[in-house]
């Protein structure tokens, strides 16, 4: 199984939630952000690993805008910076945020350890596990927070993962269901408050 989430300091995830709400502003006044650094953020050693990260964001609890990447491939600062523009504008479930929203959003990071394959489901772990589903040339993605803020168990994870994944309900079951996890660091701005 694979180690646990990596170190990420307070000052580190400050500054990503930083870059993160300052990349989006900064392109609804039309100046689309062209590097971390041009956002006035210095990458600490931590934010430049390679890791996958997803950027959520809400307003008023309810999601607003989640884009991110499962395999890491890039410095995180950078995985940041285009999932939250990416979640901003480019959701295909909403319509792009407008400067009118932007105070009300709440946005949250998850940075994710490596995805590993399970030999079965039952391998999952609700609360600390993110999971993938692969049936068909189909998949679907659940972060480790998903199934408990939604109250459900396994079962019940496994069927709305499946539905999300455009397959039938009982689709977890099938045994050639492929089964992939991975774990997150998952932190956001505080309620009601926006880091400068």
């Amino acid at each position: 199984m694979n180690p646990g989430p990596p170190e990420l300091s307070a000052a580190d995830r400050q500054a990503l939630l930083r870059l993160a709400r300052r990349a989006i502003e900064q392109s609804l006044q039309g100046k689309p952000p062209e590097s971390v650094r041009s956002l006035g953020i210095e990458p600490s050693p931590a934010m430049c690993r390679t890791m996958g990260a997803f950027v959520t964001l809400t307003i008023g609890g309810d999601l607003r805008g989640c884009i991110g990447e499962i395999f890491p491939r890039h410095p995180l600062a950078e995985v940041v910076l285009g999932r939250a523009l990416d979640a901003a504008f480019g959701d295909p479930r909403f319509p792009p945020l407008t400067a009118a929203e932007c105070p009300d959003v709440r946005i949250e990071i998850s940075a994710l350890t490596p995805p590993v394959p399970v030999a079965s489901w039952r391998d999952i772990e609700i609360g600390r596990h993110g999971m993938v589903i692969d049936l068909a040339g189909r998949s679907a993605v659940f972060l480790p927070q998903v199934a408990p803020e939604q109250g459900w168990d396994l079962p019940a994870a496994l069927t709305h993962l499946s539905r999300k994944a455009g397959l039938p309900a009982n689709a977890w079951q099938d045994p050639r269901a492929r089964f992939t996890v991975f774990e997150a660091i998952v932190f956001h701005e505080p309620a009601g408050e926006a880091f400068a």
